[in-house]
């Protein structure tokens, strides 16, 4: 790790001024980085993937940290809040289940107790290529994926570039079911996007994941009012302390006579991005769910993937994990 300036931003506005680039065309991985709970950035930091000269502390800025409702019967989450804090509000557990089922799965209570909404959101992909510092893969500037012929249990199944890395996010993949939205504070203020245009793909930038710019960070996520049921269910290699093989958020609404009305299917572990899998919601409307029916929105949903050598096993995992939450959400 390199020496570092560390920061304490009293405002969001201080914080967007104490991260802006000295050097707006410099090497993008030593700029200044904003710090929340701090448990992706300093593992970053100590494998070399990033360097920054200044490190601005989110934690002190008033605000950030509080769950408040919307006033419509939403929720208004700010970035600094824990993970803790989020599946332990009464708000969260009534009206969005799925989204306190994703909390608790994430990590560790250590990890939990002072990780982030927004650092959750923002963390760099796991893959042990891209994380070992000796390897210069595309992700790092490099000519290849190495993980596309080479050890890719754990990689992507949905082909989204050259770069076959997986998000890590579980929160991200409720939040987008959720239609949940996003502010990002700048230089030109606050702008608020939804969830789903958030993150971005190898295609679009293979050394990126999100839109955020240089000196930008989340502010905040809306979460709005709704009458469905959600649940998110996560498959991991060790039953505590990991990082999704395959996972699946579930959101859906009801009519009076148990049709489905609405659904919302959004995958994890699986792609570079939170996947949607619109075919599969779309499969749902106007049926019920029955093990048949399930099952069909499963393979609908993985219809168009593309495993590598080593994770084909992913596909039937995640088929079988989709029915599981439709099943259950119909219980």
């Amino acid at each position: 790790m390199n020496n570092f300036e560390w920061a304490n931003a009293s405002s969001i506005e201080s914080a967007v001024k104490l991260l802006q680039p000295v050097d707006p065309q410099g090497d993008p991985d030593e700029m200044a980085r904003p710090i929340g709970g701090g448990q992706d950035l300093l593992t970053s930091m100590k494998e070399y993937l990033v360097r920054p000269p200044r490190v601005v502390n989110l934690k002190t800025i008033a605000g950030l940290d509080q769950i408040k409702p919307d006033g419509k019967g939403g929720l208004r989450i700010g970035a600094t809040v824990t993970i803790t804090d989020l599946y332990e509000n009464a708000d969260v557990q009534a009206k969005f289940p799925g989204l306190a089922e994703a909390a608790t799965s994430i990590a560790s209570p250590q990890i939990r107790n002072v990780g982030t909404v927004g650092g959750n959101l923002c963390q760099r992909p796991r893959c042990w290529y891209f994380r070992l510092e000796s390897v210069q893969c595309i992700k790092k500037g490099g000519p290849v994926c190495y993980a596309a012929g080479g050890q890719n249990k754990y990689n992507a199944i949905f082909n989204t570039g050259p770069s076959k890395i997986v998000h890590p996010s579980d929160l991200a993949p409720m939040l987008i079911a959720l239609g949940a939205t996003v502010t990002i504070f700048g230089t030109e203020g606050a702008r608020t996007i939804p969830m789903d245009t958030f993150f971005t793909t190898p295609n679009q930038d293979v050394r990126k994941e999100n839109i955020l710019k240089d000196g930008e960070i989340v502010t905040e996520v809306q979460v709005p009012a709704t009458t469905a049921r959600s649940t998110y269910l996560k498959f991991k290699e060790r039953e505590s302390y990991d990082f999704a093989l395959s996972a699946v958020a579930a959101v859906v609404e009801f009519a009076l006579d148990k049709t489905v009305r609405n659904a919302r299917l959004v995958l994890g572990g699986v792609a570079s991005i939170p996947w949607h899998v619109p075919a599969a919601e779309k499969s749902l409307i106007g049926k019920t769910i029955t093990e048949d029916n399930a099952a069909a929105a499963a393979t609908l949903a993985l219809a168009n993937a593309k495993p590598l050598e080593f994770n084909a096993y992913k596909v039937p995992l995640t088929e079988t994990l989709i029915r599981r939450a439709l099943l259950k959400l119909n219980a």
